[in-house]
């Protein structure tokens, strides 16, 4: 068993972002979490890839035991924010590994501070060009896609009912969706699936990341809201791309933009039967497809 220790680093913005850090290892890997989750999500990838990784998993901010004193409204106000942590803890040449909203921040960190990624995984992450927030302001509306954040923090589809669980303690209903699009086919253990549902609630910032998502676009394209910010060119590492053959989070097309706005720079690798949670669904099979990736 490896020992992982939780920490906390002070930010010059006035945030505190918590983060894992596992012993050991000489190969350094930074986990990045998506929404409605944190590092704590991370924990079987920390009990399980081999001894030579030195892995550091960040919350960030408004997720797990990171604050949330300023708002959160773009990706780039999270990848700004992971800039600042490694810089406070002597962290460089390391890889990335973003998964679902956490690949956007990578994506755009990597672009953004070239001189400290080397190689970039992205696991069923979101599009080079966002993630759109389609949704009502009440029942009887026809559902489309929002552009305001005051609009998302009033939607009837998926913020309100969602923040609402958070706030209730509802966990049924937090299990309920889980278990609709992202445990599609295997479950974490039930103690362990209980943790993540009290983990879940600790987010702070549910309608500010699907803002953040709907307007994230880094690519040469107009994506629907906004036009693309071109910054996918400043990507200049090894890409690998991952997603699950069954994921009802990020469709085969998103990942398609992901792949034709990163071209040749980028290798796609589909984990078969699974969804939005390889980490859970076939566990070994993750592990492997990135240790062969990081091992090149």
């Amino acid at each position: 068993m490896f020992t992982v220790t939780m920490k906390d680093v002070h930010l010059s913005n006035g945030e505190t972002l918590s983060y894992r850090e596992r012993e050991g290892g000489e190969t350094k890997v930074l986990l990045i979490h998506g929404n409605m989750t944190s590092s704590k999500h991370w924990d079987l990838v920390l009990e399980n890839m081999d001894a030579k990784y030195k892995l550091y998993a960040v919350d960030l901010r408004g997720f797990g035991s990171s604050s949330f004193n300023n708002p959160v409204l773009s990706i780039k106000d999270f990848s700004d924010d992971v800039k600042l942590f490694v810089d406070e803890i002597g962290l460089t040449d390391f890889s990335i590994v973003g998964w679902s909203t956490g690949g956007a921040v990578a994506m755009q960190f990597t672009a953004d501070y070239p001189e400290y990624c080397n190689k970039l995984i992205l696991l069923a992450s979101e599009s080079t060009r966002g993630y759109p927030f389609d949704g009502k302001l009440n029942e009887n509306d026809e559902p489309r896609r929002f552009a305001l954040h005051e609009e998302i923090k009033r939607d009837v589809t998926k913020t309100i009912p969602v923040q609402t669980a958070y706030d209730t303690n509802n966990t049924e209903l937090l299990k309920l969706i889980w278990n609709s699009v992202i445990y599609t086919h295997n479950q974490p253990a039930p103690e362990l699936y209980d943790e993540y549902v009290q983990d879940m609630r600790t987010q702070r910032n549910l309608a500010e990341v699907h803002h953040s998502n709907n307007t994230f676009n880094i690519s040469h394209h107009h994506n629907g809201l906004v036009e693309g910010s071109g910054k996918v060119d400043d990507i200049n590492v090894p890409v690998l791309v991952l997603r699950g053959e069954r994921d009802y989070v990020v469709t085969a097309e998103m990942t398609n933009e992901l792949l034709n706005d990163l071209g040749k720079k980028a290798r796609f690798i589909e984990l078969k039967n699974c969804g939005h949670s390889p980490l859970v669904d076939d566990l070994p099979q993750f592990l492997k497809a990135i240790t062969l990736f990081l091992n090149e």
